[in-house]
């Protein structure tokens, strides 16, 4: 067994990737991903080693994903936009031994210092500039490699997710995990991916959703995927015409931002014969305007990262419910479970666990983290809250976990928190999650002034913004001179919601 085999199977001469207007078929990427493989091993890399990837959605990323796969190693996907010190806190964290960097990651990457992480080997495309580092395609001059067998419990992936509680933590998928999400959804009978699929690769692929429930799905099936670096409403929408994209999957902002554009023929989306979105909750305003636009209903659906991560779909037959997360897609069971850790009673709300070979193992190195969100019997406590109706579909209510969504991307206050308490001017910070017209969710900090220094809301933001990753920097930053605390000194960020 091995992921990266998904690709064999497949006709050579079908088209698996677009990228940079370069079409690969699949016969292509197969001779591609075995030479480099072959290069990988070659340069010492063992099965099990940690190789980053800190590159857009491209063709070299998907090579080197495939390669590092077939050779055994596990995968890191990195933001290729996330600055130096978050890059280098999530090197160390997992101990990479080797990265694959993209063009526009080459100047964030510059910053990191590579043997405080234990980086020994640097990888850039042929033309992309970075002191230190070797050519890629010196990997393809060596001999193809073969796949190496993996064990269905082995990791083939460590994801950075802000978990079900707690910071950010490398949840652990491993190939069992993703294949058995893959043929999970292939079994769903409105979601199954075909061979004549065209799928937009726009989600990021550092990101479990664009990564498997795009890239894996279209690879799995035999499909074209039109990989997307950098998201723009207007030249997409032209991509979905000139490639004939029959599958769109995105964030809600996505969706809201297709909708708004003016001057956009209806047929602009003719091709189109499904679209779905996860992240973040779907607006019923978002899509209530989107099929009035374009005359195609979305279909919300839900997951996480240590689900691998497609849970369920609303796309079970008639309409779209809004509101609804729908039904467990097959092979998933789902409970909702109450305080009393009993199932909840039919029409209450109960947190959602979930059980199946989906389900990762744990989180990298933190056997307390595993623990608290993973009973002995395999269920996965989720930390969100629901109620089903009496067909059985899922509708979220609340998250017990403090869990703030910008654009589909999860943001746990603890790390933003963190982040603010090292600027020597504040004493006190916290942050909650407010609404925003465009990304769902924006970050705003609470800050309490050290005594005596004067701080400027810009001159916060620009200090997170040189450690985080820009959707989970503050946008606004209000000045407080204490934060409502509850009787055991716990910050209540309730209080700061409302």
């Amino acid at each position: 067994m091995n992921l990266a085999a998904i690709i064999d199977a497949h006709p050579r001469d079908a088209v698996a990737l677009l990228s940079r207007g370069r079409t690969t078929t699949y016969g292509e990427l197969r001779a591609q991903v075995a030479a480099m493989q072959g290069g990988l091993v070659a340069r010492g890399l063992h099965p099990g080693d940690r190789v980053a990837l800190v590159a857009p959605n491209n063709w070299f990323f998907v090579v080197s994903y495939l390669a590092a796969l077939g050779a055994g190693a596990v995968v890191v996907p990195l933001n290729p936009m996330a600055p130096a010190m978050e890059l280098e806190r999530e090197l160390a964290a997992v101990g990479a031994r080797t990265a694959v960097v993209g063009p526009s990651g080459r100047e964030a990457f510059a910053g990191v210092d590579r043997s405080a992480v234990g980086l020994e080997e640097v990888f850039v495309p042929e033309g992309a500039e970075l002191e230190g580092a070797t050519s890629l395609e010196e990997l393809f001059s060596a001999e193809p490699a073969p796949v190496v067998d993996r064990a269905e419990g082995d990791d083939a992936l460590l994801m950075f997710t802000a978990g079900t509680a707690g910071p950010p933590k490398a949840a652990r998928l491993t190939h069992g995990n993703l294949l058995a999400n893959l043929d999970q959804v292939q079994r769903h009978p409105g979601l199954a991916v075909r061979p004549q699929d065209v799928g937009m690769g726009v989600l990021p692929l550092f990101h479990i959703f664009g990564l498997n429930a795009v890239l894996g799905l279209a690879l799995r099936a035999g499909a074209s995927v039109v990989l997307v670096e950098r998201f723009d409403p207007a030249s997409t929408l032209d991509a979905v015409r000139e490639h004939g994209i029959t599958i769109l999957a995105g964030a809600p902002p996505v969706f809201a931002a297709w909708a708004a554009l003016s001057g956009v023929p209806r047929e602009t989306l003719a091709t189109v014969r499904l679209a779905v979105s996860g992240g973040a909750p779907l607006g019923e305003e978002t899509a209530a305007a989107f099929r009035t636009r374009f005359g195609i209903p979305i279909w919300e659906g839900y997951g996480l990262t240590e689900t691998a991560p497609i849970v369920s779909s609303s796309l079970a037959g008639g309409e779209p419910r809004p509101g609804s997360i729908g039904v467990p897609v097959p092979g998933v069971e789902v409970r909702l479970v109450d305080e009393e850790g009993e199932d909840a009673l039919e029409g209450d709300p109960g947190e959602i666990w979930v059980r199946g070979p989906n389900v990762f193992p744990g989180y990298w190195h933190d056997e307390a983290a595993t623990a608290a969100v993973l009973t002995p019997e395999g269920w996965l406590r989720t930390g969100d809250v629901a109620v089903t109706d009496d067909d059985g579909y899922l509708y979220l209510v609340d998250r017990v976990k403090d869990l703030i969504i910008v654009s589909g991307f999860n943001v746990f206050p603890a790390e933003v928190e963190d982040v603010l308490v090292e600027h020597p001017g504040i004493a006190q910070a916290a942050v909650v999650g407010v609404e925003h017209p465009h990304s769902g969710e924006t970050v705003k900090a609470y800050v309490v002034p050290e005594p005596g220094h004067l701080l400027e809301e810009d001159e916060v933001i620009a200090f997170c913004a040189e450690r985080l990753a820009r959707y989970k920097c503050p946008t606004a930053v209000t000045f407080v001179d204490a934060l409502p605390e509850g009787l055991v000194g716990k910050v209540l960020r309730r209080a700061l919601r409302t």
